[in-house]
């Protein structure tokens, strides 16, 4: 009896798996998720409810949008599950590749994924204090205010932390794309180029928070064309098509005789 191979059966060592136009827009799928779910929760409602050094603005932004922050919270969860899924399936397709590159692409996106999950949870207890008349009757308005604002400020510096890994697993996905041969090579070295761009983000907003804000956008532009790229090109072309073969057979042993 044979077992009829699919996208995600493990190949030996150096073989391509099967179907990769399939396979890769499935990865693009989930990154197209990712970059739904994650655009929302971190560039859309985030920067709407945290005002920097503002409680009372915070906590009126929190309590005025119970709804859309309790949305931003499962698209926070939903940002790392995808994230997760769409390391493991890259880590799939890329495999063939180099091993070792590939699963150093799957570890910092599930150390990402978690840090995610987990600042989260700072941000739906933020509406807690903003809306529970509980936390109000316990401290003062203006200190229920401060508790939102601290919450909210611990999970915005946990995403920056989480920016960190993000930008590592570029770094491994540019290798691979670029010597699986199955992506243009300048994407390859884009994505690598990207890694020290989220980085150097990362770098300024803790060292220099007063800075970060009037310079984070030039930090975004070259991760936004690596990945925006890498994502079309997993959507539309799926992957190249290698002028020679990707694997060839070894060749039959001759026999010694004496």
């Amino acid at each position: 009896m044979s077992i009829r191979s699919s996208i995600f059966t493990e190949q030996p060592p150096g073989v391509p798996p099967p179907n990769l136009k399939r396979l890769a827009r499935v990865a693009g799928l989930l990154y197209l998720a990712v970059a739904i779910t994650g655009g929302f929760a971190e560039g859309y409602l985030g920067p709407s409810l945290y005002v920097a050094g503002d409680a009372g603005a915070t906590a009126g932004n929190l309590a005025a949008n119970p709804g859309l922050v309790r949305l931003g919270v499962v698209a926070h969860l939903a940002d790392a599950v995808f994230l997760v899924l769409t390391a493991v399936t890259l880590y799939v397709l890329f495999q063939h590749a180099g091993k070792h590159a590939a699963r150093l692409l799957v570890l910092p996106a599930v150390i990402a994924a978690g840090i995610k999950a987990m600042s989260t949870v700072f941000m739906f207890v933020a509406l807690q204090a903003a809306t529970t008349d509980s936390y109000v009757a316990a401290f003062s308005v203006g200190e229920a205010d401060a508790l939102a604002l601290l919450l909210l400020e611990i999970e915005h510096y946990g995403i920056r932390a989480a920016q960190v890994f993000f930008a590592l697993w570029l770094t491994p996905m540019g290798y691979l794309a670029y010597r699986s041969r199955l992506f243009p090579k300048p994407l390859g070295i884009i994505l690598v180029v990207a890694t020290v761009s989220y980085l150097a983000d990362v770098v300024v907003a803790f060292l220099f928070p007063g800075l970060s804000g009037e310079i984070h956008v030039y930090f975004t532009i070259v991760p936004a064309i690596a990945e925006i790229w890498m994502l079309f090109y997993l959507l539309v072309v799926g992957v190249r098509t290698p002028r020679t073969p990707l694997h060839r057979p070894a060749r039959d042993a001759v026999p010694i005789t004496a």
